[in-house]
């Protein structure tokens, strides 16, 4: 196999003509930056996670790039193209849309800091245009937003961006979101067995030779997705689940700051710092944790 690329989490082999494997490691990365430090185990609960669910998609009729599961932490897949955005047209199959697509549930991360600065208005997220949205409110519907995929650093996109940088028609678009939210509609039902929240998540989209819709790379995992602990929430409390927990400990200790205002200001962006031993500990025990409750499997 060759290597034909190195991402900030997993490796990806060429197989063949049409498979590709990827290798999942313990890197981790927040902010679109690689953190300097390994995570234990991490790299196989991803790996299986993403089989649970491209297997549940398959049983309701959601079509994935998935071939195999090789654990511990590899994954054999269906080979499409990665295309700069001048390659791509309505006509143009077998590639991966260059979109992420973020499916939200209640209000936080990033969606929240755009209610407390006033960028994004109650009304845009369904809400009376006189309430007062607090942090953890459950969305009255489902809100979805599209962001580049290949871009050096995510940036929002208007539905017009998206349908043009993809190449896509409304029909196309219109069938990306409801793969999106019948997918999420499944993963919020199994995860409440386990008295898991499913808070938000993104997902990856690609078309085959038969430019049909294919839901691809990983989803429904503690690094894509955010869960919060059922019983906490109830009690007021917001327990993160996720790799949201490490964004909060790079908040904390004032990197996010330093970081956006370098990127604001366009200066050089100041150097991650290492996590100290006892964080990827914690780190660690919560993506076999998650695991266990995300799919009901047993790690071990």
């Amino acid at each position: 196999m060759n290597l034909i690329r190195q991402g900030k989490v997993k490796d990806v082999y060429n197989v063949d003509g049409h498979t590709l494997e990827f290798v999942f490691s313990d890197k981790i990365s927040v902010f679109d930056k690689t953190i300097p430090s390994l995570i234990p185990n991490k790299g196989e609960t991803l790996c299986r996670s993403s089989a649970f669910w491209f297997q549940i998609g398959r049983s309701f009729g959601i079509k994935t790039h998935f071939k195999e599961l090789i654990p511990p932490n590899r994954m054999r897949v269906r080979r499409v193209d990665v295309l700069d955005y001048s390659e791509i047209s309505r006509k143009t199959t077998d590639y991966l849309i260059p979109l992420e697509v973020i499916c939200r549930h209640y209000v936080a991360g990033s969606l929240w800091d755009r209610m407390k600065d006033g960028s994004l208005k109650p009304s845009k997220l369904g809400f009376k245009s006189s309430k007062e949205v607090k942090y953890g409110d459950k969305l009255p519907e489902p809100f979805i937003e599209f962001t580049t995929k290949l871009e050096e650093v995510d940036r929002l996109l208007t539905k017009r961006e998206a349908l043009k940088i993809a190449a896509l028609n409304q029909a196309e678009y219109d069938e990306i979101v409801e793969a999106t939210l019948r997918m999420d509609e499944r993963i919020g039902e199994e995860v409440e067995k386990r008295d898991l929240i499913h808070v938000d998540g993104k997902k990856e989209f690609a078309f085959d030779e038969n430019r049909e819709l294919m839901i691809v790379d990983t989803f429904g995992t503690s690094d894509e997705d955010r869960w919060w602990d059922w019983d906490s929430y109830s009690k007021g409390e917001f327990v993160e689940l996720s790799k949201e927990n490490v964004r909060q400990y790079y908040r904390n200790i004032g990197f996010y700051d330093k970081l956006s205002e370098a990127r604001k200001k366009g200066k050089p962006e100041p150097k991650m710092p290492a996590l100290p031993a006892d964080k990827i500990d914690e780190i660690s025990e919560l993506y076999i944790d998650m695991f266990e409750r995300i799919t009901g499997e047993s790690y071990r």
